[in-house]
């Protein structure tokens, strides 16, 4: 089997190489051409000599093609992964800090509330120029899996104004629907789930074994479960109140919806502090910061571990390596993905990027019909969309003016900040962002004139939120990753 595939953000310090483990265990894609492209000269060469070891000790003598030249990548590619962080960490630590000062307190800022919509116009901006170039360099009809973050937003912008078909793909559902199984006492693979909605407010609207509905043992026996009574009590409130249970993450969740994030002193009674999934104040980004240190120091140990078995033992449950092997295959595989809306949820606008059960052989990728999500879902999923379809629309035009609404409609944001504290919050996020925000010049001047005139509403400069935990460092990140502990100073 021969075609290319381009992996872009393959610098990406731990997910481009499980992605990659996951494609190279379907037998079929042993003789591949592979390309890796990242802006981060080193991280790039570190993550390929990883994967080309693991290549080597599989027997495969497939060789990477690495390079900072995207085009290059991309140049005769069927299968685009998109895996890239626009602004980094640099680009992450004002999304989460900068509207802390102002009192929004996020557990990760990626997706909705102040941080999601400004890394959203980081995302968008340069995936319309990955796109330009894929239509034009790679093979006619190549598909982009979009992993990046703001999923929703991006996959619209790729699809309506990138002209490339775009598939945007995130794993929240799967390991709700483990949760799911271990409530119910039943064997994963023995359960049918129909998850609908937008990507990280998806609903688990129908879970079925031997075609029996279980929704009702699941409102009853959640709230039950030892852990997750503590560490899902977001998701739960909602299961309580609007009767399904959703995908995502306690401490994702938290942040999409206007509830549970506006007292500064409430937010602990919500969140648990074991992992940071569960709602730390800028959890994920303490996380991110943690791994990247890990990586850089321990890389000489990693270079010492045992290189990944392409032998199905290290396949994870990503998406993207079964969507292909689908394709190229005719292996029929089903998954939740996030498509262009187009009626398949009915009670959703027709224009926006869904989350829904996919379908995907030799014939393509089919989508089938939803229908109706229940109203109070789809009252919250609507409300976010409207926030994504600004945000999408300002990214592509420069609009000031529709990024401030898209935070001024954004549940969280507008639960905590006034009309002017949020247009100042924008300025400074625009300001602080400059170098990746191209189509906003003009705006960001503006911004500058006025923090220069300096009549400006005060903030909490320094506050770090409602519940932030202290950074690990790199030697207690690699005793955790082993098993050990150790003492901090």
């Amino acid at each position: 089997m021969s075609f290319k595939l381009a992996i872009i953000g393959a610098g990406s310090l731990v997910f481009a190489r499980t992605l990659f483990t996951d494609i190279m265990s379907v037998p079929e894609f042993r003789g591949i051409d592979i390309a890796f492209t990242d802006i981060n000269a080193d991280n790039l060469e570190k993550v390929t000599l990883l994967c080309q070891r693991d290549l080597e000790a599989n027997g495969i003598s497939t060789k990477i093609q690495s390079t900072l030249d995207r085009r290059e990548a991309f140049r005769g590619a069927r299968y685009i992964v998109n895996c890239v962080r626009i602004g980094c960490l640099e680009g992450f630590e004002t999304d989460v800090d900068i509207p802390l000062k102002y009192g929004v307190d996020q557990c990760v800022g990626d997706t909705l509330c102040t941080g999601g919509i400004m890394y959203g116009q980081r995302t968008i901006a340069e995936l319309l120029a990955f796109c330009k170039d894929i239509r034009e360099v790679a093979e006619p009809g190549a598909l982009l899996l979009n992993y990046s973050n703001p999923n929703a937003m991006a996959t619209w912008a790729c699809n309506k104004y990138g002209k490339v078909h775009t598939i945007g793909l995130c794993h929240g559902e799967i390991h709700g629907e483990h949760q799911i199984a271990e409530i119910l006492g039943i064997p994963h693979k023995e359960l049918d789930f129909i998850c609908a909605g937008i990507n990280h407010q998806t609903w688990y609207v129908s879970v079925k074994h031997h075609g029996v509905e279980m929704l009702d043992r699941i409102r009853a026996e959640f709230g039950n479960h030892p852990v997750y009574s503590k560490q899902e009590k977001v998701r739960l409130d909602i299961l309580k109140r609007f009767g399904y249970y959703s995908t995502e993450s306690n401490g994702h969740l938290s942040e999409y919806v206007s509830w549970y994030r506006k007292r500064p002193e409430e937010i602990e009674q919500w969140i648990d502090t074991s992992d940071w999934i569960h709602g730390e104040t800028g959890g994920y980004l303490r996380q991110t910061r943690e791994e990247r240190n890990w990586f850089e120091t321990d890389y000489p140990k990693i270079l010492q571990d045992p290189p990944k078995k392409y032998d199905g033992s290290c396949r994870g449950k990503e998406h993207g390596s079964y969507i292909m092997e689908a394709l190229e295959t005719g292996r029929v595989y089903r998954g939740h993905m996030n498509v262009m809306n187009e009626g398949c949820i009915s009670n959703l606008p027709y224009e926006c990027v869904v989350e829904v059960p996919c379908y995907v052989d030799g014939n393509g990728i089919s989508v089938p019909k939803v229908g109706d999500l229940p109203l109070g879902c789809a009252a919250i999923c609507s409300q976010s969309i409207w926030v994504q379809k600004l945000a999408v629309e300002a990214a592509v035009s420069g609009d000031v003016m529709l990024l401030k609404q898209a935070a001024m409609m954004d549940p969280l944001t507008g639960a905590v900040c006034n009309p002017p504290e949020i247009s100042q919050m924008i300025d400074e996020m625009l300001i602080a962002q400059e170098q990746w925000l191209p189509q906003y010049g003009e705006a960001i001047q503006a911004a500058k004139d006025y923090f220069a005139k300096g009549d400006v509403i005060p903030t909490k400069e320094g506050y770090r939120g409602a519940v932030r935990l202290r950074e690990l460092s790199a030697e207690e990140v690699a005793a955790k990753r082993e098993g050990r502990t150790i003492t901090a100073e």
